[in-house]
């Protein structure tokens, strides 16, 4: 679900959460009690009202006897992709309206694979939603209630640690950040969201010393004071982080959205104008690293693929032949991503080694099932040191492309 906040039924508010929650909770409880006591993993982002939108779901949860591990502050989306599998859930609730302008909140449903709702079961709570009535059919307790009812657990920085060592085990260059450490300087913004404490903190654990960032875009906040829009695919939200470049000289700029799982990156082209590059660009520069590195590392297994969505570039297809390796296309929605990452995870016809939408959304390896801005920010910035050892910049190595 995804829409402005507001009264009414087209609209996000606490009565629209606790229904779909209710339709969630009846899928769950069908499928016994071994499902129930799994539970349900909950996030939310930095948006207005995503707390409180939160525990409303837990307290629905709760209150039809389906646990609840509910983060204890806001955390990106794809660090609740993995503590699905990680906590052995049944299923996840993230609230989040992505990179949506400040009036929006959604509500996006996972399943046990950590990958967003499967056709069938989203198709199963839509035919509930049509069953059962907003207000009477609903049950709720009061956070005291759902606190009481022993089903809630408080998630903590410990899931952090071990969602960070993931991400961190996807880095395949760390020696090319050690080798460009001392001089190299990139400059970080969370614009207003939820990679404000991760995203920092993976870089320096990757090896980055000189990390910027953009101070009036640190804080969490849902209004998004200082952009229109808090979306990264948009210079426009990244104008203080360029304002900063200019004067500090920095050339590589990374922006993540308010939920952290889209990236987005600015650079100088050759004229030393500060540009957008495009998901597609992004995406192709990442390929190509990701391939060129892991061959020379002898960590290239002969059966890879990248899996991307059907909108996204097919140049990627022609730098993936050069190292006889598959691209597959899936329909777009990172979801179908998921599947097929579970798919091969049960038949090991394929390893997947990187996924991506043209849309600034991308995965390398599979502790998650959904796209990752912290993951990317690492890989960009571990790309962006290889490159700057070659005398070459981003731009310089997409021209090259």
């Amino acid at each position: 679900l995804r829409g402005k906040m507001g009264a009414g039924l087209n609209r996000m508010n606490i009565y629209t959460v606790r229904y779909a929650t209710q339709a969630l909770s009846d899928l769950i409880v069908e499928k016994g009690e071994e499902a129930a006591k799994r539970g349900v993993c909950i996030a939310y982002d930095s948006r207005l009202l995503s707390e409180e939108f939160a525990w409303e779901a837990a307290c629905t949860l709760s209150a039809n006897g389906v646990a609840v591990h509910i983060f204890d502050e806001l955390r990106p989306t794809p660090e609740l992709s993995f503590s699905i599998r990680e906590l052995g859930a049944i299923a996840g609730i993230n609230i989040t309206a992505s990179h949506n302008p400040k009036e929006y909140n959604g509500y996006k449903v996972y399943w046990e694979d950590g990958a967003q709702l499967p056709p069938q079961h989203a198709k199963q709570i839509s035919e509930r939603l049509k069953q059962i009535d907003i207000f009477a059919d609903v049950k709720t307790y009061s956070k005291d209630e759902a606190l009481k009812s022993g089903l809630i657990s408080v998630v903590g920085k410990e899931l952090d640690d071990q969602y960070l060592t993931k991400v961190l085990a996807e880095s395949v260059g760390k020696r090319y950040v050690d080798q460009a450490a001392s001089n190299f300087r990139i400059i970080y913004s969370p614009i207003h969201g939820t990679g404000y404490r991760l995203v920092p903190e993976a870089l320096q654990r990757l090896g980055i010393q000189h990390l910027l960032t953009v101070p009036e875009q640190m804080m969490p906040d849902g209004h998004f004071p200082t952009t229109k829009s808090p979306n990264p695919e948009d210079k426009e939200a990244l104008q203080l982080a360029i304002k900063m470049a200019e004067k500090e000289d920095v050339d590589v700029i990374v922006g993540t959205d308010p939920d952290a799982d889209r990236v987005g990156v600015v650079v100088r082209n050759h004229k030393g104008e500060f540009i957008s590059l495009t998901g597609n660009q992004i995406g192709v520069l990442l390929a190509d690293y990701l391939l060129q590195i892991r061959k020379n590392n002898g960590t290239l297994p002969d059966n890879a693929v990248i899996i991307k969505s059907i909108v996204s570039t097919d140049m990627v297809k022609k730098i993936a032949e050069s190292y006889n390796i598959q691209v597959l296309d899936v329909l777009t929605g990172f979801k179908f991503i998921g599947e097929k990452m579970k798919e091969f995870e049960e038949t090991n016809e394929y390893s997947f080694i990187f996924g991506f939408e043209e849309s600034n959304g991308y995965l390398a390896g599979t502790y998650a099932r959904d796209k990752d801005a912290i993951v990317a920010t690492v890989l960009i910035a571990e790309m962006a040191c290889y490159y700057y050892l070659k005398n070459m910049t981003l731009y310089d190595a997409l021209c090259n492309l």
